[in-house]
């Protein structure tokens, strides 16, 4: 803790000062890095003084408990195309032919934003700036770095993993050309902007070991472990359907569009010619009309879309699935699931970076055929499902509380600050 002299003189403790960057705002709570994000911020908040500077459309809405998680406030303007696709690909389109940048990272560099970013830095003094994923990491690296200030990128995913797995998952010849063009220019990308920070904290140490040891980083302070939070996920009481699952996920996040729409045509029919009772539960916000389109042609099939709340959509289903093929980071959806009550099939992605064990607290298979059986063997076998469901919340309730995973962040910080 600093010391400061007050206008008499009088030594007082401050909190040292924290600039967070982050693309977005962090209500609603949709994405497993917005939840990570927010329960991280509500706990940093006793041990900094939190400025939380990120992108809002010019005349959007108040942003709604921005209180919650952070002192004070900057927004840089900023509207995003995604909502039409010919915006979108003409973007793209742009991106592929003019630029080095990988897509997703283009996107958000702009001049109006780093000078925005520029004249926060150049007005107040910060001991430390953590850029919460790269979406805004070219527009501080582009700045010249303060000697008194330390600056951290919290990486929740190796982002280059993901794009190497949309190649290699890739349906068609052109989406695998754009997918190898956005992996390799990422692969370069992350590396280098990694470099330029006084330290990058990974999600998992599986993530943690790729920056090591094949991105040859030293500035790598550690892994914080994904937390949940117990007593929210409690206060609905289980009242499982027989024979229903759920996958829970952001459903404008391509990992998880691949994953859901792999399992419908590939594990799906066969649980239902095992259960013919089966159903499926899509929860999760923006779903692309692919994916609502298979609940308006199977009635087992509902897609929720956005929901407020999506704990009584947890207590009324029997499993939780995570067939994913592509992604990164840690599945902090499988802990809230978990904390829910419900036992989880997951492939080896699903479930990258989590200490979990298969057939003790998860159930871990890698192909259509055995995903298939795993599940029906879980909505058959309640018993077993009990005993995988209480083994999962027994590992979340003994060692991933928002308060110790935030402490261990707040170390690494702290050693970031003392080199």
């Amino acid at each position: 803790m600093k010391q400061n002299m007050d206008s008499k003189g009088i030594k007082s403790d401050m909190k040292p000062s924290l600039l967070w960057i982050k693309a977005d705002e962090l209500y609603p709570l949709n994405s497993g890095g917005k939840i990570r994000t927010y329960n991280m911020m509500v706990q940093l908040k006793a041990h900094y003084d939190i400025t939380y500077f990120t992108l809002k459309a010019p005349g959007a809405a108040p942003t709604p408990n921005i209180q919650s998680y952070s002192d004070h406030q900057i927004f840089a303007n900023w509207q995003d195309n995604k909502d039409s696709k010919l915006s979108l690909l003409t973007d793209v389109g742009k991106n592929v032919v003019g630029s080095s940048l990988p897509y997703v990272i283009d996107k958000y560099t702009t001049q109006s934003i780093t000078d925005t970013l520029k004249g926060v830095l150049e007005d107040q003094h910060f001991d430390i700036v953590v850029c919460d994923f790269l979406s805004l990491s070219v527009n501080l690296t582009r700045l010249p770095k303060k000697p008194e200030t330390t600056y951290v990128l919290f990486q929740h995913n190796v982002e280059s993993y993901i794009w190497e797995r949309h190649y290699k998952n890739a349906g068609n010849v052109a989406s695998k050309i754009f997918y190898k063009n956005q992996w390799q220019r990422f692969k370069t990308f992350e590396q280098s902007t990694c470099q330029w920070f006084d330290g990058v904290i990974a999600v998992s140490d599986f993530d943690k070991q790729v920056f090591t040891e094949q991105f040859g980083l030293k500035n790598v302070l550690g892994h914080v472990e994904t937390g949940v939070d117990l007593d929210f996920f409690a206060e609905i009481p289980r009242q499982p359907k027989p024979c229903s699952l759920v996958f829970l996920g952001s459903m404008d996040w391509m990992p998880n569009i691949d994953g859901i729409e792999d399992f419908i045509k590939h594990c799906y029919p066969k649980i239902k010619q095992a259960l013919p009772q089966v159903t499926l539960t899509i929860l999760g916000r923006n779903p692309p009309d692919k994916i609502t389109q298979y609940g308006e042609t199977d009635s087992s099939i509902t897609v929720t879309g956005t929901v407020d709340d999506v704990r009584p959509y947890l207590a009324a289903a029997s499993a939780s699935i995570v067939p994913l093929r592509i992604g990164g980071g840690t599945r902090i959806k499988i802990f809230e699931t978990m904390a829910a009550g419900l036992p989880v099939i997951s492939t080896t992605i699903g479930a990258e970076g989590l200490p979990i064990k298969h057939n003790e607290n998860i159930m871990i298979a890698d192909d259509h055929s055995t995903f298939a059986e795993a599940s029906v063997a879980l909505l058959k076998d309640n018993e077993k499902a009990a005993q995988i469901a209480m083994n999962g919340y027994k590992l979340v309730k003994e060692n991933y509380s928002w308060k110790t995973v935030t402490q261990d962040f707040v170390d690494m910080l702290n050693t970031a600050s003392n080199k």
